[in-house]
């Protein structure tokens, strides 16, 4: 049995799910927490992409069909995006060295569309992962979570989707790395 969350979340931080949650809208997902205070929690899930692209969801004609993604289950009317490198709107919310979050939506496809931002370096989200006054903090000590403190910004953007869940498991090492490859269905093993 794993060793009880102590610590607290934080903005910036990966939320791992349990190999066993049967959750439909968190099954092997890995959530990048962006906000975490006294009020609740906010989190996008960064494996879960949609079938849409970006132009469909938005009526201006220069959008390039770029992928989204899944958030989470809340308000899926919402579009919210991360980018890495260089902070280029000033709007951002820094989650760590070189990984942002949100900002003036302009900018950031004047940014895509000059070039001074790549493609690759982008995720769009439609939706978002919420959490209530101490409800992250309750569900991590029930250990539906993992908490992973080293993030590898390129395992966000560069892995696939299908594989993201398991190669962050396997770079947090010890018995994570044993997690990867559990059967969704313990019966299975």
């Amino acid at each position: 049995m794993r060793q009880k969350i102590t610590s607290k979340p934080k903005a910036g931080q990966l939320l791992i799910s349990e190999p066993f949650l049967q959750d439909e809208n968190f099954v092997r997902s890995v959530v990048l927490l962006c906000n975490h205070d006294e009020h609740g929690s906010f989190g996008l899930v960064l494996n879960k992409l949609s079938i849409l692209k970006l132009d469909e969801l938005l009526d201006e004609d220069c959008l390039i069909p770029l992928d989204v993604y899944v958030g989470g289950p809340v308000e899926q009317n919402t579009l919210h995006f991360i980018y890495r490198g260089e902070r280029l709107l000033e709007d951002s919310v820094a989650l760590m060295d070189n990984l942002w979050w949100s900002g003036d939506f302009e900018k950031l496809m004047l940014a895509i569309n000059n070039g001074s931002l790549r493609e690759e370096d982008v995720r769009f989200f439609i939706g978002y992962s919420g959490w209530a006054e101490g409800q992250l903090q309750e569900e991590l000590e029930q250990q539906t979570w993992i908490l992973c403190d080293t993030i590898i910004t390129e395992n966000i953007f560069d892995a696939s989707p299908e594989e993201l869940w398991k190669l962050i498991l396997k770079n947090m090492g010890g018995e994570y790395q044993q997690m990867a490859n559990y059967p969704i269905d313990p019966r299975l093993n």
